[in-house]
C-alpha cells in the first residue's frame, strides 16, 4: 500500500496515473464518495503491492535501502539502474513490500441504545477478516454479582465466521457511568465476587466467549490491593476453564500517577497477572476538554514507555482511536460539547465548506478550521493514514502485542487496509 496526500489542483485521475493504478481502485478501496471533489490534505491509500518513492536531494541508494530496509545492490537490479549512478532528483523508485509482523487487532462494539443497529453489524463484519478478538461492550456487574448482558445480535456468528474470538467485557458501568461504589462491592464482597465469576464462566460457555476482558474504571484509589486480589483469583478460575483474562489500563506514565482514574489500575500487577492489557491511549482531545488531537503521538509513546518498565511488549495491546472530534469555538470549560466524527465524515466536512486538510507532525494528526453556516468557527482532529501509520509503526518499534480500537461503526476504510499491509493478524 502507498499513503498518497492530495495537493492543489490534483485530480483522482492524475494521481492514479502516478501509481500506475486506475480510479476505480482507489475509489473503491478509500470509499470516496464524491472522487471530483478532493480536498487538498486529504489522504488517500493506494491499493498497489509495495510502494513508490522519489528521489529527495542528498538520497543515495545507500540511505534509501537503509529508510526502507533493503540493500542498495537489490534496490538498484530492482529498479534496473546501475550501482554508481548519482540518483536525479525526483526519481521514483519501486520499493518491494517487506514481512509482515505478526500482532494480535482487537475492536470494542458498543450497541447504542440498547439495540444493535443494521449499520453497526455491517461494521463489525467488515471489520472482523482484520480482528483477532471482537469485544462486544459490555457485560455490566448488577451489585449481587449477577450481570446485564448487551444485545450480540449476529456478533457471535461473524465472529465464528471469521475465526475471531470473542471477547467478553464486563465492566463496572451502572447507569450510563463507571462506579466507584459499585466497584467497592465486587471488590470487598467475597460472595459478590465467586457470584460473579459463576456468571461469567456460566455465560462465557453459552455464547463461546474466550477471552474475559475486564474493564473497571473509576475504582476508589484505596482498593488498589483489591483490585489485584480480584484478578488473582479470577486468573485462577478462569484459567482452570480454559479461559483467557485481559484488562483495560488507563493511561498511565508513573506508578504514582495520581487521578481517580489512575490509582486503582497497577501496571506491574496486571502485567503480572492477566494475559495481556488494553491501554487506552486516547481521549487527550475528548468531548467536553479542549480542541487537540485525541491521541498524539508523543504522549501515546510516553505511556506505553512506562507500560514497558512494569510488563513485557508482549503482553501490551496499544489502544486506538477510530473517531475525530469536531469542537465549536471558542471553547468553554463546562460548555458545548464536541461532536464526535468519523475520519470520512471529517473529510466531508472539509470538502463541504472547502478548505484545506492540515497535518500536525509532531502530534502525527490531522485538522482542519471551518465556519459554519451560522457564522460559529470550528476545529476538527481526526484520524487519517498518515496517523494510523505513525501509531503502526510504533507497534512495531517497540515490539508490542498488537491494536486496541475504540470502536467500530464509524467508516474508516483506509485503517483495514493498513492493517492488511503492515500486519499478519494472528488468529486464535
Amino acid at each position: 500500500m502507498q499513503i498518497h496526500v492530495v495537493q492543489p489542483g490534483q485530480s483522482i485521475f492524475e494521481i492514479a496515473q502516478i501509481y500506475n493504478s486506475t480510479v476505480s481502485a482507489i475509489v473503491g478501496a478509500n470509499e470516496i464518495p464524491n472522487p471530483n471533489q478532493l480536498v487538498v490534505g486529504q489522504t488517500m491509500v493506494i491499493p498497489i503491492v509495495g510502494s513508490y518513492y522519489w528521489v529527495q536531494p542528498g538520497d543515495s541508494l545507500y540511505s534509501i535501502g537503509q529508510k526502507f530496509g533493503i540493500s542498495y545492490q537489490e534496490l538498484a537490479r530492482i529498479n534496473q539502474i546501475p550501482v554508481t549512478q548519482p540518483l536525479r532528483v525526483g526519481l521514483r523508485l519501486y520499493i518491494p513490500p517487506r514481512p509482515k509482523r505478526r500482532s494480535e487487532i482487537n475492536a470494542y462494539v458498543e450497541p447504542i441504545g440498547g439495540t444493535v443497529s443494521t449499520a453497526l453489524e455491517e461494521s463489525a463484519r467488515k471489520a472482523a477478516p482484520f480482528l483477532t478478538y471482537l469485544a462486544p461492550f459490555s457485560y455490566q456487574i448488577q451489585r449481587d454479582g449477577t450481570l446485564k448482558e448487551p444485545p450480540l445480535n449476529n456478533f457471535p456468528a461473524i465472529a465464528r465466521t471469521n475465526n475471531a474470538t470473542l471477547m467478553m467485557v464486563v465492566t463496572n458501568l451502572e447507569e450510563g457511568q463507571f462506579s466507584a461504589e459499585l466497584g467497592r462491592i465486587i471488590l470487598t464482597n467475597a460472595d459478590v465476587q465467586n457470584r460473579l465469576l459463576d456468571n461469567i464462566i456460566a455465560t462465557a460457555k453459552q455464547y463461546n466467549f474466550k477471552d474475559i476482558h475486564f474493564d473497571m474504571e473509576f475504582l476508589p484509589p484505596e482498593l488498589r490491593e483489591n483490585y489485584n486480589a480480584f484478578l488473582r483469583k479470577a486468573k485462577a478460575r478462569l484459567s482452570s476453564e480454559g479461559l483467557l483474562m485481559s484488562t483495560a489500563l488507563a493511561p498511565k506514565t508513573s506508578a504514582t500517577q495520581e487521578g481517580a482514574w489512575y490509582e486503582a489500575h497497577d501496571y506491574k500487577a496486571h502485567g503480572e497477572i492477566a494475559d495481556f492489557v488494553v491501554l487506552m491511549t486516547y481521549e487527550w482531545g475528548y468531548s467536553g476538554g479542549p480542541p487537540m488531537p485525541v491521541s498524539p503521538i508523543g504522549p501515546v509513546r510516553n505511556v506505553i514507555q512506562y507500560a514497558l518498565t512494569e510488563m513485557p511488549a508482549s503482553k501490551i495491546m496499544m489502544g486506538q482511536n477510530l473517531y475525530g472530534y469536531d469542537w465549536t469555538l471558542p471553547y468553554v470549560p463546562g460548555g458545548q460539547y464536541a461532536r464526535a466524527v468519523s475520519p470520512q465524515r471529517a473529510i466531508q466536512i472539509a470538502a463541504e465548506n472547502n478548505v484545506p486538510i492540515r497535518y500536525d507532525y509532531t502530534a502525527q494528526a490531522p485538522y482542519f478550521d471551518y465556519v459554519d453556516s451560522e457564522g460559529k468557527n470550528h476545529r476538527v482532529w481526526f484520524e487519517d493514514a498518515r496517523s494510523i501509520q505513525a501509531k503502526f509503526n510504533l507497534v512495531k518499534e517497540l515490539g508490542l502485542r498488537g491494536v486496541s480500537y475504540w470502536k467500530l461503526g464509524l467508516p474508516f476504510p483506509q485503517n483495514w487496509l493498513l492493517i492488511e499491509d503492515n500486519f499478519d493478524v494472528m488468529k486464535r
